[in-house]
């Protein structure tokens, strides 16, 4: 009975490290692989490496083709978007 109340601050401390590390972690995980599969012909990205473009084609699963400049094309992994700036209307 001894031994179940010293490992109970243990346990305490990993469920307090639990809700506030590892569960919101997941969240974001998930909110980032929605916001990624969600992108379109036209809309303004920005990559993990700071570069704001926007989207020409989507290629394959997991590529797109982003327009930095006007001519200037480079093609990039999709998991690489850091956020969406600006969205496209869907077509109806």
């Amino acid at each position: 009975m001894e031994a179940i109340g010293q490992f109970i601050p243990l346990i305490l401390i990993f469920a307090i490290m639990y809700f506030l590390l590892i569960r919101p972690q997941q969240k974001k995980v998930k909110e980032h692989a929605a916001m990624v599969e969600a992108v379109r012909r036209g809309d303004q990205v920005v990559t993990q490496g700071g570069l704001i473009g926007k989207v020409s084609k989507v290629k394959e699963e997991n590529e797109i083709e982003v327009e930095l400049a006007e001519g200037v094309k480079v093609r990039v992994v999709k998991s690489t978007i850091a956020s969406v700036l600006s969205k496209t209307e869907p077509a109806k």
